[in-house]
């Protein structure tokens, strides 16, 4: 046996994200077309070290639509496993503010349903999807493209 001493493998690093699903009372869910990319998705981003998930969702709900929210519940867990990014998403309500635009988002829109399953990738869609449902929250993988089957 040999004194070198092993290498310890170390712990995989994650980081995390949280997105709210605003909906208001005719069932239409508040979205972005992202500046950078021109995807639809819910309105989130990176969760601050020293923030609240809570806290983030309603900064970052702000900052990306020019919406005020008060988050409602956890209506889901999305691992990203190809990059290593933890999504927390929040279900909201609208408590004030108005629609802009901001240096993330080139549209801000209240979709339908429907219109959200037809614009987002199906990534991003089943986070709409799932927080319009009822029940414990959902937990899923997903690979940045598509969703990995139901275990």
């Amino acid at each position: 046996m040999s004194n070198i001493p092993q290498k310890i493998p170390s712990t995989p690093l994650h980081s995390v994200s949280v997105a709210g699903i605003v909906v208001r009372d005719d069932g239409r869910v508040l979205t972005i077309k992202r500046a950078d990319n021109g995807t639809w998705e819910p309105p989130g981003g990176v969760l601050e070290l020293t923030e609240a998930p809570e806290d983030g969702v309603r900064r970052e709900v702000y900052e990306e639509t020019g919406i005020k929210v008060q988050v409602d519940r956890l209506t889901g867990v999305y691992k990203n496993t190809s990059r290593g990014i933890v999504a927390l998403v929040f279900r909201c309500h609208a408590e004030g503010g108005r629609e802009q635009l901001t240096d993330e988002s080139a549209a801000v829109e209240w979709l339908t349903p429907d219109e959200v399953t037809s614009r987002m990738a199906e990534v991003y869609a089943v986070r709409v999807t799932d927080a319009l449902l009822d029940g414990a929250p959902r937990v899923r993988a997903h690979d940045g493209r598509k969703l990995a089957q139901d275990a």
